[in-house]
């Protein structure tokens, strides 16, 4: 959807073309001096005419103000005696009670009243439809700006992080994750961009290698972190120009691409951690950069070997909680971690798994941090602390495989998810629980990427071809409604002690089933040992064949001995 085009064009070729030809000097005109003029005039010496080195050009700014509608009742009436369509009373303002009161008097005194009320009811239910969906209606969202990667060759806007000061810029973290497929000619820049200027961006990160996350501090709107694709951490002071501050040297760096950065909760405000498919999760402090301050390895054996470790996509880190930390893998895991356990191996505390591939997307709900959200393959999921067997709510399998989502920061109910065909998709479990409440094509490519804005009016999705697109929500998601959160907390309740039923009936079967395998397993080695082997039963023959032989060759001595002593008693 185009939005905004810019022309940018030489003032000499507006018009016509001119063309030019030689031919010979005529004379129209002679106008001879008038010396009685120049008393007239003054002589400027000396005279100073100022010039520009650059070409001229014409530019013209359009700025679309977006309308806010308001919707106003008016009051339906039916015409007595008839099933017409209704037509509105301009006599007639729903705002003065007086004068609804007289003509509802009015109304009720017509002979046809009690027969169009009978004839109608079997209208009410209509009616309240036409209510209900204008309560919908109040549902919706729109198009703002386009924010366009500014190369010929276009890059994926794998990162969106919104200004903490107004949320008025917006920065974008531009890669390839292509494998192999990166061009020469690509660019590594990215760029901060302002939400009211869509023509170029306010300001250009130059990065030595292309951003594929990018966050800025929440303490210190000036300061941004970056993790780039060959895994070195860089930070910028947008104060001293476009080239990072410092960087991580690769030696200590990631050996994988960084997938997510994350400023932590402290008193210095410049701490972060960061996450790579490597297998580990580094700890910072951009005032000493040449090495991480501490280090963890994901490997779910608690070994601490770094060729078993699970690759790490996303984060989450709550600052209500700053001493835990959770980790989305490409394997489809969730890991929780304690970072002030004593050892390495006490830092796992345990895993969630439910997805069929990368956990591309995992946060905590902002105002039930129990509860967290996670997206990936073709699901999204919302998880309890208390279950790890298994999601307490999820949403039926997508037809497009899902790159990205987030909770709404001002309502507890409301989550968004981008899909690779380049929808929008709002989520409102208290309204919907299979379907989405409001599905949005953005764009015909794939969506990577998104971000809500801290009061949860403005969302930007980046797309495969690096085009990032700016929504303004509308007030029915963006605006906390009446008993959410009480709604909210007993859903939440309601799934869990569900999902903790199903799980201890899980766990008595599993029971039962070890211990009738157990049982089989016992009986098989009674039977094993009443049994004799193969070669337990070949020597026993050999030995009782032995004994045969042996007794047979002293039965035939001892008939020998007594026929010799019989012929020796005859001979006598």
């Amino acid at each position: 959807m185009e939005i905004v085009y810019v022309y940018v064009k030489k003032r000499s070729e507006f018009g016509r073309q001119c063309n030019f030809s030689d031919r010979p000097a005529e004379l129209h005109v002679d106008i001879l001096p008038d010396p009685s003029l120049a008393a007239n005039f003054i002589d400027r010496d000396p005279c100073d005419v100022p010039i520009q080195c650059t070409q001229e050009m014409s530019e013209h700014e359009v700025s679309l103000l977006s309308t806010i509608h308001v919707p106003y009742g008016l009051k339906m009436l039916i015409k007595p005696g008839t099933m017409a369509p209704p037509v509105l009373s301009a006599d007639v303002n729903p705002q003065e009670m007086e004068q609804t009161i007289r003509y509802r008097k009015k109304v009720e005194k017509d002979e046809n009243y009690v027969n169009t009320i009978l004839q109608l009811g079997s209208v009410s239910v209509t009616v309240k439809s036409v209510k209900f969906d204008r309560k919908v209606s109040s549902i919706f969202s729109w198009i703002l700006s386009l924010f366009r990667d500014p190369n010929e060759v276009k890059r994926t806007a794998t990162s969106l992080s919104w200004h903490p000061d107004g949320s008025q810029k917006l920065a974008v973290a531009y890669s390839s994750l292509e494998f192999q497929k990166v061009s020469k000619d690509m660019s590594y820049d990215s760029y901060i961009w302002d939400i009211e200027v869509s023509n170029k961006p306010e300001m250009t990160l130059k990065p030595v290698s292309p951003l594929v996350c990018l966050e800025y501090n929440p303490k210190d709107s000036h300061i941004l972190v970056g993790g780039s694709y060959n895994g070195q951490i860089a930070y910028w002071d947008t104060r001293k120009g476009s080239q990072p501050v410092e960087m991580s040297t690769i030696e200590h760096s990631h050996r994988d691409p960084v997938y997510k950065v994350i400023w932590l909760q402290s008193k210095t405000g410049t701490d972060f951690f960061s996450a790579s498919t490597d297998g580990q999760v580094l700890w910072w402090d951009i005032r000493k950069m040449s090495e991480p301050t501490e280090r963890l390895v994901l490997d779910p054996s608690k070994k601490g070997k770094l060729d078993q470790a699970l690759g790490a996509i996303s984060l989450e880190f709550e600052t209500t909680m700053p001493t835990k930390f959770m980790v989305g893998t490409e394997q489809g895991m969730v890991v929780s971690c304690n970072r002030k356990a004593k050892t390495p191996a006490e830092k796992i505390v345990c895993t969630y798994s439910g997805h069929h591939g990368p956990i591309y997307s995992l946060q905590r709900n902002p105002f039930f941090p129990k509860n967290f959200l996670t997206v990936g393959d073709w699901t999204a999921r919302i998880w309890s602390e208390d279950i790890r067997e298994s999601s307490i709510m999820w949403t039926k399998y997508q037809t497009a495989y899902l790159s990205d989502g987030c909770w709404s920061p001002v309502r507890p109910s409301v989550f968004f998810t981008v899909k690779m065909d380049g929808t929008l998709d709002v989520w409102d479990f208290l309204f919907k629980q299979n379907d989405p409440t409001l599905s949005i094509k953005v764009c015909d490519e794939a969506l990577y990427s998104m971000r809500v804005q801290d009061n949860g009016r403005f969302l930007g999705c980046g797309s495969e071809l690096g085009t990032t697109t700016l929504l303004e929500i509308s007030s029915g998601l963006c605006t906390l409604q009446r008993n959410e959160k009480a709604l909210a907390t007993a859903m939440f309740e309601r799934e869990t002690k569900r999902e903790k039923i199903l799980e201890a009936r899980h766990r008595e079967l599993r029971l039962k089933e070890r211990s009738r395998s157990e049982q089989s397993k016992e009986d098989e080695t009674k039977e094993t040992e009443g049994e004799e082997s193969a070669e337990e039963l070949v020597a026993r023959a050999e030995r009782e064949f032995y004994e045969m032989v042996e007794a047979e060759m002293k039965k035939r001595e001892k008939d020998e001995k007594i026929e010799i002593d019989q012929v020796r008693n005859g001979v006598c």
